[in-house]
């Protein structure tokens, strides 16, 4: 990673990534997001009035194995995780308006049951 005009930047361009692509289940990407314990915290040195939103770098790391080890949540695995979530959710949403329309194009629900 580098700094430019106060911005982190990812290399994660062709030329810099060391191994190729793997494709990611958007599903089980934000079940774990879901299941992810996430907090209000500090570090140690931050003065009282500092605080932070985020799940523990343990748990992170239990959940997802990115990075390169349990003690930091890279921005670049935290980008992904986020970008992958939001897409399984577009395509979920996608999926919903579509039945909805579908049962929309039906009419009404339920018809009463034919009495004796």
């Amino acid at each position: 990673m580098q700094s430019r005009n106060n911005a982190v930047t990812s290399l994660a361009d062709p030329g810099t990534v060391a191994a190729p692509g793997v494709a990611v289940d958007g599903v089980k990407v934000l079940e774990r997001v879901a299941a992810l314990p996430v907090s209000i915290w500090r570090y140690q040195w931050d003065p009282d009035q500092v605080c932070h939103l985020g799940p523990m770098s343990e748990d992170w790391y239990a959940a997802f194995g990115l990075g390169q080890d349990d003690t930091a949540i890279d921005c670049v695995d935290a980008q992904g995780v986020a970008l992958v979530a939001i897409q399984a959710l577009h395509r979920e949403i996608v999926e919903l308006r579509r039945a909805l329309d579908a049962l929309r194009a039906t009419g009404p629900g339920c018809a009463a049951p034919a009495g004796p």
